[in-house]
């Protein structure tokens, strides 16, 4: 779960909107980033005492992401951005079920000899990190780089089912 957190937090620091950093950091890419990292260290060490407390340091940013992903989903009529930030959203809606199931029914998996769930969440967790990634790498760019045109992408093949998104940015500018 520590890098979990790491991966979450350093996705967190980069591609977070300045306009939903804290106000008494203005604006301050490094400020926030700095808050993030301490935070982040402090909650590893802390995890090593008493591991529920890495469960809260994530959630705790989840949250902050999910909100924010709500909020920018109200604002937008980009479909392809719409889209992504769906499937981010229910992908991680069924990892914290698994999650959830995993520490309040343990007793109950335990008796029908169901061990699973705990390794379903990381898988589902890390297939919810990329698009979770590239939804906040596309709010975050349509911010920061206006005059540009953003288009998702899916490794290997945009026809595929399946794939690893990614964002490509291109000018509206012509030569």
């Amino acid at each position: 779960e520590i890098a979990i957190l790491w991966l979450l937090a350093s996705g967190y620091s980069i591609w977070m909107p300045r306009c939903y950093f804290p106000t008494f950091l203005g604006e301050n890419r490094p400020q926030f980033i700095c808050l993030v990292v301490i935070t982040t260290v402090v909650s590893t060490f802390l995890s090593f005492l008493r591991p529920v407390i890495n469960a809260y340091a994530l959630n705790s940013i989840a949250v902050h992401i999910l909100y924010i992903v709500f909020q920018e989903y109200k604002k937008t009529s980009n479909k392809e951005l719409r889209h992504i930030m769906e499937v981010s959203v229910v992908l991680w809606a069924f990892a914290l079920t698994s999650w959830i199931s995993d520490r309040l029914l343990c007793s109950f998996w335990q008796q029908i000899n169901f061990f699973y769930l705990h390794s379903i969440w990381h898988v589902l967790i890390s297939i919810t990190f990329p698009y979770g990634m590239v939804t906040m790498a596309l709010v975050d760019a349509r911010y920061e780089m206006p005059g540009q045109t953003l288009k998702v992408r899916y490794w290997p093949r945009d026809t595929w089912p399946v794939g690893l998104p990614y964002v490509e940015v291109s000018d509206d500018k012509s030569c």
